[in-house]
């Protein structure tokens, strides 16, 4: 039954698949909902899970399936200057998961994603410094000021989606197991 225990896993990672191609481009860094799939999957799966998924969508499109931004694949995508955030949604995903399993009150749900985010920010940014030799301010103001309302429209989606879904799954829960 092992199948039964990754098999969200896996529907997360086609959900990624589906909706990372989709990007706004909006300087060198796109636009995608691929963060609001992270989001959810963190809701729902917690963080070792959600890892999991997210790790599979990076894989796939390493291997050359077209699931990055503007339907690009290939480890270059990785090792490129967009790669920090592609290897940040990993670090998004499970810290995000990891503190919505701690504090499991809906209320906290938003600071969970946004805790994740500025991790994601993080490593997104100080790789495309790097990678493309931009001072940290500048490639802040390039990477993370134009991502700030979007983000925050989709913790707020996020947050919408989650709190009916965690409580319905917690019902669940306790009636399977009592």
């Amino acid at each position: 039954m092992k199948w039964r225990q990754n098999l969200p896993c896996a529907l997360f990672a086609a959900g990624l698949c589906l909706v990372g191609p989709w990007a706004l481009p909006l300087g060198p860094i796109p636009i995608t909902l691929a963060t609001l799939g992270v989001y959810l999957a963190a809701g729902l799966l917690g963080a070792k899970k959600t890892a999991i998924a997210v790790g599979l969508y990076l894989l796939l499109g390493a291997f050359g399936a077209p699931v990055f931004s503007g339907f690009t694949g290939g480890a270059q995508q990785l090792l490129g200057f967009t790669g920090g955030f592609l290897i940040g949604y990993i670090v998004c995903a499970f810290l995000s998961g990891w503190l919505l399993t701690l504090c499991r009150k809906n209320r906290f749900i938003p600071l969970a994603l946004l805790v994740g985010t500025l991790a994601l920010y993080a490593l997104g940014t100080l790789w495309y410094a790097v990678q493309t030799h931009t001072p940290i301010h500048t490639a802040v103001v390039l990477c993370v000021v134009p991502f700030l309302p979007g983000d925050a429209a989709k913790i707020l989606v996020a947050t919408t989606i989650l709190i009916p879904l965690r409580s319905k799954r917690h019902v669940l829960h306790q009636s399977t197991t009592t």
